[in-house]
């Protein structure tokens, strides 16, 4: 008979229990990496979906937008633009009631995609197509995203009405209550793509970063708006030396960068402030903002602590001068340009004489202040101010 041959194992026991724990591991190691891979396919099918949410409320937002340009409406609000903050804009003044007319200025510049363009089409039918192609117009240019060889869908002269119909709806805003200016500030958000080479889009930005400073109690977010304000205005300055506006805002966002600072760096940024609003001054000389902003700066020059007169002088080899008459000459000439100017600012007068002795002419100035109404923060803070100078006149 043939003998049978009985071939023997290639491995051991103890190794063939080795690999086969090797083998469970990895069995197990791939249905671990197999939940994983649901779990991020999963993930990212969520993200979609939400991306996609964003992308319709941005969209209807839009759309909503353009009936609003299309069918204008207006909006019962007291005007306030003859605030006399010391962060307002003397131009503001001249105010236009018509809010409806600028609200096309929400024009948000944010790049298309295929499921943007092919929703715009489904969802605005009957819509003025020249309203919408000047939406779409301004988002691609915004990016760079139009090709080379295709025909702009707008004039120049489309884009300086947009715009000018931005910065008048900008100027409301700023004019208006806390919502109306959180509400300013996140319009110029939107559009700093579509207008970020335009000097006069850029110093009302930086203005709104002012607005946001006002309105913000946390120390560390009023020193990052400010602090951003400033930066967009030290590259204007570089291209727009001659715009009063852009020196102007640039020495408040100054002063509010340096509110928390140490005092020399407060007095640092104290020679910036004069050295820009001096600059403004000299590029708009009938301005009555600008006297108002240089006779704060000169009332506190001349009321610096002993502390602070100390560290001017160790520190700096001219340390700024200024009295309370020069503070005077400033705030009578803003009632000379402006009379009724400011509530803040008939208090400000009405101080100086004060401290130079002249009580008839502080009651006189004390009780004009009192005919005007208070539209801000500082007019109120002014106006207790003027309840202590009566209260210690009357003892």
């Amino acid at each position: 008979a043939a003998q049978v041959v009985v071939p023997s194992p290639l491995l051991r026991q103890d190794q063939q229990l080795q690999l086969l724990e090797r083998l469970d591991s990895v069995v197990r190691n791939i249905v671990e990496l197999r939940k994983e891979v649901e779990e991020l396919r999963n993930g990212l099918q969520d993200l979609a979906v939400e991306i996609v949410g964003e992308v319709r409320t941005h969209l209807e937002e839009t759309q909503r937008v353009t009936r609003r340009r299309r069918f204008p409406f207006s909006r019962e609000r007291s005007d306030s633009t003859t605030s006399s903050s010391i962060y307002f804009t003397a131009s503001s003044g001249n105010a236009n009631t018509d809010d409806g007319e600028s609200e096309g200025g929400y024009t948000t510049a944010n790049a298309e995609s295929d499921y943007d363009r092919e929703s715009e089409r489904e969802s605005e039918e009957g819509e003025d197509e020249v309203s919408c192609e000047t939406v779409r117009t301004v988002r691609r240019d915004s990016l760079d995203l139009a090709p080379e060889d295709e025909t702009p869908l707008v004039s120049d002269s489309s884009q300086e009405e947009g715009l000018g119909q931005l910065l008048e709806q900008a100027d409301r805003l700023h004019g208006g209550d806390d919502q109306d200016k959180r509400e300013g500030f996140q319009l110029l958000l939107n559009n700093k793509l579509a207008y970020a080479e335009q000097h006069e889009f850029l110093w009302r930005l930086a203005r709104a970063h002012s607005d946001m400073w006002e309105l913000t109690e946390n120390a560390d977010e009023r020193r990052s708006y400010a602090a951003e304000g400033k930066e967009e205005l030290e590259l204007a300055l570089q291209k727009w030396d001659q715009c009063a506006e852009c020196h102007q805002w640039f020495a408040i966002l100054c002063g509010q960068v340096s509110e928390h600072e140490s005092i020399p760096k407060r007095i640092q940024a104290g020679y910036v402030f004069k050295e820009h609003i001096d600059k403004a001054i000299a590029l708009k000389p009938q301005d009555p903002q600008l006297y108002y902003l240089l006779g704060r700066w000169c009332y506190q020059v001349a009321h610096l602590g002993w502390l602070e007169k100390r560290t001017v002088s160790a520190l700096f080899e001219t340390p700024p001068t200024a009295t309370v008459q020069d503070a005077l000459q400033n705030f009578l000439r803003v009632e000379e340009l402006s009379p009724g100017f400011s509530k803040a600012g008939r208090i400000y007068i009405a101080k100086c004489y004060r401290d130079l002795g002249n009580a008839s002419a502080a009651v006189l100035w004390m009780n004009l202040a009192s005919e005007l109404p208070g539209s801000t923060k500082e007019d109120a803070e002014g106006e207790r101010e003027l309840e202590e100078m009566r209260s210690v006149w009357e003892e």
